[in-house]
Parts: structure tokens; sequence; C-alpha cells
């Protein structure tokens, strides 16, 4: 996988002399996703850092695995069956809560698809099965693309910090919008994975 990252490295230095200077700075791409992670388990960690830092997340994630005693993250039956006060003692959201309660069922229905099925899917395809679940929006499965099945060119085009990446990037007043945004990413295919993680670390000014 290192060299792949190193190949798109590399195409994208060759852009222009925006990234050539970035890419350098940052040096290599050091992306790590949880490969085979399966898509329950990836939708309802996105949904517990939604609009948190990494931090709090992890906070409530951890919280989330000592109420059930283990260390392997708990199973939908386990979610559907845990009442409304014992998870938000770990510091969900009522809607947060809804929101896993959901995923958990709708995995329990078949409507979130174990891992294998899950990488054999079209993009798109599971983008528009998943976002019909409540609480559940693209971002979130542009996530469980990137995390969990390891998809290579996938562009977060509503992610504020690869919309404000790029703007600090290119010295701009204000972000691109998410249809600017996508239009721009077409240069980056087929490395827009690369390219975001990249646009994650473009220094504040």
């Amino acid at each position: 996988m290192a060299d792949a990252y190193q190949v798109a490295s590399a195409f994208l230095a060759a852009i222009d002399d925006d990234w050539r200077r970035h890419i350098d700075a940052i040096g290599p791409c050091l992306h790590q996703p949880h490969a085979a992670r399966d898509p329950y388990e990836s939708l309802v960690r996105a949904i517990a850092y939604q609009q948190l830092h990494a931090k709090a997340g992890d906070a409530i994630v951890g919280r989330l695995l000592a109420l059930f005693g283990s260390a392997s993250f708990p199973r939908p039956e386990q979610i559907v069956a845990t009442d409304f006060d014992r998870l938000r003692s770990c510091g969900f959201s009522a809607n947060k809560i809804a929101t896993i309660q959901g995923i958990a069922q709708a995995s329990l229905d078949g409507v979130v698809p174990d891992y294998a099925t899950a990488l054999a899917m079209d993009d798109e395809a599971l983008i528009e099965r998943l976002i019909a679940l409540r609480g559940v929006g693209r971002w979130t499965v542009e996530m469980l693309l990137i995390y969990s099945l390891e998809r290579p060119d996938i562009l977060p085009a509503d992610d504020f910090g690869v919309r404000d990446g790029y703007r600090r990037l290119k010295g701009l007043e204000v972000q691109p919008t998410r249809k600017q945004m996508i239009e721009i990413g077409l240069a980056w295919s087929p490395y827009r994975t690369v390219a975001s993680w990249y646009l994650w670390r473009v220094p504040g000014r």
C-alpha cells in the first residue's frame, strides 16, 4: 500500500507548485485505513465522531466498549437491546442514539451489508443504499469507503477540513462550494483519497 501512496503523492505533486510544496512539507502519505472493519461498525464509529474533535469521539467509543466489558465492538443486537440512558451515559446525543440503533437494526435486517458484500458494491450504489438510513449522510458513508473499504478515489466534498484545506492551499478568501470542490477534485482522480488526506493536513493561516 505504501507504494500506491507514493505513486499517488507523486501524481498530486505534479499538479502544480502549491501541491508540490505542500507534499514536500508533509512528507509521505501515512493514511491508515481499518481494513475489513465491517460497515455496521464503521458507520456507528463515524456517527460517534460526527461534529466532534477526534479526542471527544475516542472517549465516546471508549465508553461504548466499556459498557459491554469487551475490547471487541458491540454487535448490532447488543446496541438494539441497550436502553437510551445507558447509551446516553457514553456521551451520545439523543439524535445519535436514534441513528446508531437504526444502523444496528438495519444491519440485522440486511440493509447494511456485510464486509464482503460492501466490498463488491459500486461506491455510489453503497452510498445510495446507506443514506436512506436516518441520520446517515453522504459524508458518513464516504468515511466508510475511505477507512474500511480502502477505496482510493473518494473525495468527501462536503467535508469542512477538505474544503478549508484547499482554501488555505490556494490562498483563497472563501472555501469552494461542494459543487466547486467536486469539479476541482476531478483533476486528482484516481487518487482523491490521498488528496483528501493531504488537504486535511494543510497548515492553518
